[in-house]
């Protein structure tokens, strides 16, 4: 792991740059100034740039949401999200109008991947888990917590229902706050361990990658993504075996904790900087 004070220093190693949202390019409300400077100067050396992000929204939501944040959409050739690459699935794996599934769905009744999430989907939405034949996770319900969870995964366990997580992150920043807040991320990970069969396409899933980048004949050895988890975009990064940068600014702050989940978890990045800036 090498630490580097910029993206410039790298700029000249790699064409392409798959970069993440969240802790790296904004808060969830505004975008960082060496973000949009950093984001120029790559697209100024004709770098190929993709967003991938594990937002529980549809891929068209988030492109669309890039000028309120200050970005251009022009500036990247494709942007994908966990949440699409779920609804395509969903899409596609429940085609049958006379026997339509009963799917349980997690969202926050305030969040825009609620219930216009659903839209062309094939389910029949139950309000009880007792009567699911699949969960829906995107967003966590308001005002719970993970051990809030429990009992919903128990009768969701001993039923084998399979959960489907639009969101892997375990947690984000939230930006009026600057606290971490837990995502559906964590609830799929303890689903998990409890035995629960869990379905996630964004990262670290190779797939999301694939996905993205398609559209180019991408050279993995001249390919670089850049991101603030370890456990989503470095780990990602690895598993499609392309290079990494951790931004230390998100989600993991402080170097004495990262260094910790390096050694302990066996997860690293190619390069470590404080922010995304050149």
């Amino acid at each position: 792991m090498k630490k580097i004070k910029s993206i410039e220093e790298i700029i000249n190693k790699y064409d392409n740059f798959i970069i993440d949202q969240w802790g790296v390019m904004h808060d969830g409300t505004f975008g960082y100034d060496y973000a949009f400077n950093s984001i120029k100067i790559l697209n100024s050396n004709n770098k190929n740039l993709f967003i991938i992000s594990n937002s529980s929204k549809r891929s068209k939501s988030s492109v669309d949401r890039l000028p309120k944040l200050g970005f251009k959409k022009n500036s990247f050739i494709n942007t994908v999200t966990s949440g699409e690459m779920i609804w395509q699935l969903l899409k596609k794996k429940f085609l049958d109008e006379k026997n339509k599934k009963n799917c349980f769905h997690i969202y926050d009744e305030e969040k825009e991947d609620g219930l216009d999430f659903r839209n062309g989907l094939n389910f029949n939405f139950v309000n009880k888990i007792e009567e699911a034949d699949l969960i829906l996770a995107c967003t966590p319900f308001a005002n719970l917590k993970p051990i809030d969870y429990i009992p919903l995964l128990e009768v969701a366990y001993k039923k084998e229902i399979t959960m489907f997580c639009a969101n892997p992150d375990f947690e984000t920043v939230e930006s009026n706050t600057n606290n971490n807040v837990f995502c559906m991320g964590a609830i799929g990970e303890i689903y998990k361990k409890m035995g629960g069969n869990v379905i996630i396409k964004g990262k670290p899933d190779v797939s999301i990658y694939t996905e993205t980048t398609n559209q180019i004949n991408l050279e993995k050895n001249r390919t670089v993504a850049i991101g603030d988890s370890l456990f989503h975009d470095i780990q990602g990064a690895n598993n499609f075996e392309i290079d990494s940068v951790l931004v230390k600014s998100g989600i993991h702050k402080g170097l004495n904790k990262i260094n910790n989940l390096i050694k302990n978890h066996q997860i690293s990045p190619t390069y470590i900087i404080d922010k995304f800036s050149i």
